[in-house]
């Protein structure tokens, strides 16, 4: 099975580069499902209707969230109505957060996917444990038996924490990939059980901006320790960030991982994955 996950949108310039660069993506590589982090699309801060049915015109097949899931009061309704939308796992469960936290996912060939989405603890609000809350998922849906793949998105500020989800989920999932830090890292592989990974996917948004932003408010907020204003999206043209994964049909893991960087700047340095694969 070939599948994609592309890191947090960021306004309307990830969301312009993800509707661009996808279709062809989905020729290219024969994508089967694709998943995209988008916690940020709606100017930079949380989601609304309209952003999300640009995303999932765009080719997005599941949507996940992340801190900033409720910043768009809307949000809070529409997830309910929209299943192929997921907010993370580990919500307390008195908070009665709407919507779900994974979901099972039927493809056209007939495939079933679990999407998990999570949010780490570390530097981040505090919410129930994301290990003991991925462990009764994987255990209630377990790959290659329930699931033909299992994608994992950990929203997370540290490293530390995203590795060792991924060291946790491994061999249990198709893919653990880190979200949140709007900065590709370059250690995509495949652990020892068969779970690909890598810390975090990047952005689809402007690089020429301070994670996604206009450089002038962060700027002056780490130079003079003053607000001078809300965050506003950089407009410039967006690198689309993400991750590509093969799994093996029998038992779901995976067979080959490598990272996806197409438009925009950050493209310059590497070669698209798409050259070296044939759909």
């Amino acid at each position: 099975m070939r599948f994609a996950f592309f890191g947090d949108i960021v306004g309307r310039s990830g969301r312009e580069g993800l509707a661009e660069h996808l279709p062809y993506l989905r020729r290219q590589l024969g994508l089967e499902f694709v998943v995209v982090n988008a916690e940020n699309a709606a100017a930079g801060f949380g989601i609304t209707e309209n952003t999300a049915r640009e995303l999932f015109a765009a080719g997005a097949d599941c949507l996940t969230l992340g801190n900033h899931s409720w910043d768009q009061k809307e949000a809070l309704t529409y997830i309910v109505r929209e299943p192929r939308m997921i907010r993370p796992l580990n919500y307390p469960a008195l908070s009665d957060a709407p919507g779900r936290g994974s979901q099972l996912f039927d493809t056209e060939r007939g495939k079933r996917v679990l999407v998990i989405n999570l949010l780490g603890r570390v530097h981040m609000d505090s919410l129930d444990d994301p290990f003991a809350a991925v462990d009764r998922e994987l255990n209630a849906c377990p790959l290659g038996q329930a699931a033909d793949a299992v994608i994992v998105d950990m929203h997370a500020e540290a490293t530390s924490e995203k590795m060792a989800m991924g060291h946790f989920c491994d061999g249990r999932a198709s893919l653990v990939v880190g979200t949140h830090t709007h900065v590709p890292t370059a250690d995509c592989q495949i652990l020892n059980n068969g779970t690909a990974y890598q810390t975090d996917a990047g952005a689809c948004a402007d690089y020429d901006s301070v994670i996604g932003n206009q450089k002038e408010e962060p700027l002056r907020r780490f130079t003079t320790r003053i607000s001078g204003g809300r965050f506003q999206p950089a407009e410039g043209l967006a690198t689309v960030c993400g991750v590509y994964v093969e799994t093996d049909d029998a038992t779901g893991l995976a067979r080959r991982v490598e990272p996806i960087r197409i438009g925009g700047r950050l493209s310059e340095t590497m070669p698209l994955v798409s050259e070296t694969v044939t759909a």
